[in-house]
Order: C-alpha cells, then sequence, then structure tokens
C-alpha cells in the first residue's frame, strides 16, 4: 500500500478525472526542477546558520538551531518543488511526504554528525538520511523496485554537494583578502557569504537527487498516463 494516495493508480484516477491532460516531465526536467527548486529552499535552509548561528548556539543549542534550518527546508519544500509529483493535488501531497522523508533525514544526519563528527560523522549521516528517504520516497510511490537506485542517487549526489560546498565554504573563509565587484568583504561578511554558498552547491547537488529520485519513483506512472494507455 502507498502512502498519501501516491500509487500509480492513485495518481493516473486523479489526472484522468481532473479533465486536463498531465505534464508528463522528462528526466532533464524533473532535474532542472530539482536543482533549481531545492537551492533556493537550501539558501535560505542554510541562512539561519550563515545569519544567526552564534546566537541559535546561545540560545537552543547546536541540535536546535539543526531542527531551525530542518523547518525551514520543509516549509519551503512544497512551494518550491511540488510540480516533481505528477498531477493535481501535488502541493499537499509533497508536504506530507517531504515532511516525514527530510525529519527522518534530518535526525539521521544529526546524529551521525553529533556522535562521530568531522567526516566520517558527515558521511554515515548522510548515508543514514538518504537511505531512510530513498525508502520512504520509493515505498511511498509503491516503487520499491527503484529503492537502491533511489538511494545511491540521492547518496551520491547529496554528498557531492555537501562535500564540494564545504571546500568551497572553507577556501573562502581561508583567504586573507576577499574582493566582490572591486570591494574588500571583510571577514564576518566573508564568512556568512561562505555559508551561504555552501548552501548553494548543497542545493544544487541535493536537488538532482530529488530530481532524479521523483522521476524514477513515477516511472510507472508515465507509462500508464503516457498516449495511448488506456
Amino acid at each position: 500500500m502507498s502512502w498519501f494516495n501516491l500509487d500509480p493508480q492513485s495518481i493516473v484516477e486523479r489526472s484522468r478525472a481532473s479533465g486536463v491532460d498531465p505534464n508528463l516531465p522528462s528526466l532533464g526536467t524533473s532535474l532542472r526542477r530539482g536543482i533549481v527548486g531545492f537551492t533556493l529552499v537550501s539558501v535560505a535552509g542554510f541562512a539561519p546558520w550563515a545569519l544567526a548561528g552564534r546566537w541559535f548556539h546561545r540560545t537552543v543549542g547546536e541540535a536546535g538551531l539543526y531542527a531551525v534550518c530542518a523547518v525551514t527546508f520543509i516549509g519551503l519544500s512544497g512551494l518550491l518543488l511540488h510540480r516533481l509529483i505528477i498531477g493535481p493535488g501535488s502541493l499537499v501531497r509533497f508536504y506530507k511526504l517531504f515532511g516525514v522523508a527530510f525529519t527522518a533525514y534530518s535526525v539521521a544526519w544529526i546524529v551521525g554528525w553529533m556522535t562521530l563528527r568531522g567526516h566520517l560523522g558527515s558521511v554515515v549521516g548522510l548515508l543514514a538520511g538518504t537511505a531512510a528517504m530513498g525508502w520512504m520516497l520509493a515505498r511511498a510511490f509503491d516503487a520499491t523496485g527503484t529503492v537502491l537506485k533511489v538511494i545511491a542517487a540521492l547518496f551520491v549526489l547529496n554528498a557531492f554537494g555537501y562535500f564540494i560546498g564545504g571546500w568551497v565554504e572553507g577556501g573562502l573563509v581561508g583567504l586573507n583578502e576577499f574582493s566582490l565587484f572591486g570591494m574588500t568583504v571583510e571577514k564576518p561578511a566573508r564568512m556568512m557569504l561562505a555559508k551561504l554558498l555552501w548552501g548553494v552547491c548543497y542545493g544544487i547537488g541535493f536537488g538532482a537527487g530529488l530530481g532524479l529520485a521523483f522521476h524514477d519513483c513515477q516511472g510507472n506512472v508515465r507509462a500508464l498516463l503516457s498516449p495511448g494507455k488506456d
């Protein structure tokens, strides 16, 4: 049984009942939607850490800061990413599914990071988090045959964006001097910019993984709604 009526038959029935020809996104379209949408979400999600990280650390602690970031990710995700789901009613269903899946991902990542720290903690947290999210996405769309492919896509692309972002952030913070549009950027502003750029890289990588994951999970939906299918 699928979750939130996202199994192929339910999506097909809603699409046909709407009387509107469904928009069946190609892989390229799904990737673009995932990358653009989640990059915007990611920059906003990194903003509490980048702009007020010390204040959050003092008031709610490290775990509380990560929770605030996760809530920001979830809150904006549906507005920018719901069209990854085929058919009408995608906004509410995306919020329900992504809210559960991203919460599981965030908890797994936070536990991995806070327990092990360093690159090992990041890798373990990312693997556990993307495994939980990938399983939930495949289960929700009744596409369990794609689960390993979905988990692999989420983990590899997420890790790529995350670690490239960390490298960019570390490199920018470590510069003795940095200019932007001919103006010298002082260290506090440079640190904020570096963290937001980490968010951009993370968003591109994870967004590509989400685009691929949602596309793969709805393969049966596209097959049933393709022209010529009854």
